[in-house]
């Protein structure tokens, strides 16, 4: 690694923030990638992600992983009853986390860090829950996040689809990212079997919503499961579609 990873306490939570290997040498600001589940993203396909940035793809970044206390419920946009009766309900509690991260987990990473404010070179990225709740954040903080990074979202949680077919959502300014693979859920028997169809309908809502091509990319792959592995293998592809080095859009 050319980079640092600095592990932090911020309000009882594990912060993992990578600073990038130009950061220690330069004066600029960096754009900022806020990451769920922690570091595993980043950390995992560090190798092919400082291969991009020195290759000239992707720009430089600053990741900032946040480890959840509880992700079934910070993930979770309401409440929703347990997939099995041997676990506990989905919490629900996505507006107070996100607001957790706008409101006080940015404004330190911003102030201790050389960091770029502005929407356009502010992410939030994740994979299954993690990427649900990266796209919630594009509806409650449309002021704050301008570049999405979904890897294999849940969409199959219940009534987010039509949360997405109702509630409008500006295209100006916003890009997203949107991997899903070919094979998830077709073997659950419950919602989670609607993994694809639902991603597939959620970029063409999205699309309809005035999201062209340059800003909305979704990615099959095939014979991909739902697996942590997948998320790791397409993090670097996402960062390098949102944050693109040549054009710094």
């Amino acid at each position: 690694m050319q980079g640092k990873i600095i592990v932090e306490s911020f309000d009882g939570r594990e912060i993992a923030v990578y600073l990038p290997p130009s950061y220690f040498t330069s004066g600029a600001a960096y754009p900022v990638v806020y990451v769920q589940d922690g570091s595993y993203l980043f950390d995992s396909s560090m190798e092919e992600l400082e291969r991009r940035f020195e290759s000239g793809e992707l720009r430089e970044l600053i990741f900032v992983g946040i480890t959840p206390f509880e992700r079934n419920d910070e993930y979770t946009p309401w409440l929703a009853p347990s997939l099995a009766d041997t676990t506990r309900n989905f919490g629900g509690k996505s507006a107070d986390y996100l607001a957790f991260v706008t409101g006080r987990l940015k404004p330190w990473v911003d102030e201790k860090y050389r960091t770029s404010r502005l929407p356009e070179e502010t992410g939030i990225a994740g994979g299954s829950f993690g990427g649900l709740v990266s796209l919630y954040a594009a509806y409650l903080h449309p002021d704050v996040f301008g570049r999405f990074g979904l890897l294999s979202a849940s969409f199959w949680y219940p009534d987010f689809m039509e949360y997405v077919r109702t509630k409008p959502m500006d295209a100006a300014g916003r890009k997203i990212y949107m991997y899903v693979g070919s094979i998830e859920g077709i073997h659950k028997p419950g919602a989670q079997k609607m993994m694809v169809p639902y991603t597939r309908e959620a970029h063409a809502i999205l699309t309809e919503r005035g999201f062209d091509g340059d800003w909305l990319r979704l990615e099959i792959e095939d014979g991909a499961g739902h697996e942590a592995k997948y998320f790791v293998k397409r993090f670097p592809e996402a960062m390098t579609w949102l944050f693109p080095a040549e054009t710094g859009s």
